[in-house]
């Protein structure tokens, strides 16, 4: 699985193996969780022990992200490293929003006095930014993007 199977994983939109062409996302649905920490592995081996998901690995170069499989083989959730692109990225749980246009709703964070934590990172239909809102609590924007050709 490559970076991109990751993220279209993440955005909840199939089961892994079963759909190529994801198309649009759904906006104002929160469509996956991310917690990235810096022991990956040792969080991964937490929650498979306490909740009983299953990690499937990703290859990161290097090192593994995971997949966190419920049941029946269901994408429940991701547990990343804090490397790389994701080193800046707050040690919680972090659910992922889709909007209609990721730059109009920074500008809007902005203006209502939130501030942007990390990104805009990604390219293409694929954009996503952490923010923080007024009260402090961060949140991940996802650009719902154009279906796949």
């Amino acid at each position: 699985m490559g970076d991109r199977t990751r993220r279209v994983a993440l955005a909840g939109e199939w089961e892994i193996g079963t759909v190529t062409n994801p198309g649009t996302k759904p906006v104002g649905k929160v469509v996956g969780f991310d917690l990235t920490v810096a022991d990956a592995d040792g969080v991964r081996d937490f929650y498979a022990a306490v909740v009983g998901w299953k990690p499937e690995g990703l290859d990161m170069g290097g090192y593994n992200d995971y997949f966190m499989m419920g049941a029946g083989g269901t994408f429940e959730a991701g547990v990343c490293h804090a490397r790389g692109g994701n080193a800046d990225l707050p040690p919680q749980w972090l659910a992922h929003v889709v909007v209609d246009d990721l730059d109009a709703s920074l500008a809007k964070v902005v203006e209502l006095g939130g501030s942007v934590v990390a990104g805009p990172k990604g390219e293409g239909n694929d954009r996503y930014c952490v923010i923080k809102d007024p009260a402090g609590a961060v949140i991940s924007l996802r650009a719902a993007g154009a279906p796949e050709e």
